[in-house]
């Protein structure tokens, strides 16, 4: 088995953006932000007990990582509720990632709204 990718600058960029569904126009609910690794990675593969690499994180306040997994256990449960696609997560954490905006220095949060 090899070794999970991990990228620590890239989990500290995410943390400082703001939470993809705040900022989808939904009530923003914490202004603390979290790396969620993507339990339905589009990179890679997650098991018991392996979380997704790092290149699978998408940013979310506190209140919509704990609904996710408290409320919901499954991403594109949890997007679909909010009418968004199922892959709303995975195409994100795609488009973050090779963005890297914290190695490019760019304003843009990369984010579209």
């Amino acid at each position: 088995m090899s070794n999970r990718f991990q990228d620590r600058k890239h989990l500290e960029w995410v943390r400082t953006l703001p939470c993809l569904i705040c900022k989808a126009g939904y009530y923003s609910h914490s202004k603390e932000v979290q790396a969620h690794h993507l339990m339905k990675p589009y990179d890679g593969f997650r098991g018991m007990g392996l979380k997704a690499n790092d290149r699978n994180v998408i940013p979310l306040c506190m209140h919509h990582h704990s609904m996710l997994h408290i409320k919901f256990g499954d991403e594109f449960q949890f997007f679909a509720s909010f009418g968004l696609p199922n892959t709303f997560g995975q195409e994100w954490a795609k488009k973050l990632y090779e963005n890297k905006s914290w190695e490019s220095k760019k304003d843009d949060n990369g984010l579209p709204f």
